[in-house]
């Protein structure tokens, strides 16, 4: 079993910066491909940006160029940063495994004022 907790987020002004970090726990870690997810309030929950164990790199269209996604297996951490960063970027953003195998953390809230 893996369980992540998520940190990082909080209010930004539009153009901003903010870096989140996801820490997990469990021995398979570092054989998963890991991602950040995002949601919004009675919206599904959408994938972000995903990494693989060896480095390899997806991300979603609406955030390219401005987010980069990062790991440090030895730290079990997968991280975030998020630059230019949108109003349409405020949501809950939450890390897990793609396939999702695990259940989701509590989360950290992104705002971005306009």
């Amino acid at each position: 079993q893996v369980q992540f907790a998520e940190s990082g987020g909080g209010l930004v002004q539009s153009g901003g910066s903010l870096r989140l970090s996801c820490a997990a726990s469990g021995s398979t870690f570092s054989i998963n491909i890991v991602g950040w997810y995002r949601q919004l309030p009675g919206k599904q929950r959408d994938m972000v940006a995903t990494i693989s164990s060896g480095g390899s790199t997806n991300y979603a269209d609406s955030v390219k160029g401005r987010f980069t996604i990062s790991r440090d297996n030895a730290k079990k951490a997968v991280y975030l940063q998020m630059n230019t960063l949108k109003p349409e970027d405020t949501a809950t953003y939450y890390c897990n495994t793609l396939p999702r195998l695990y259940n989701w953390g509590q989360g950290t809230q992104v705002t971005v004022s306009s």
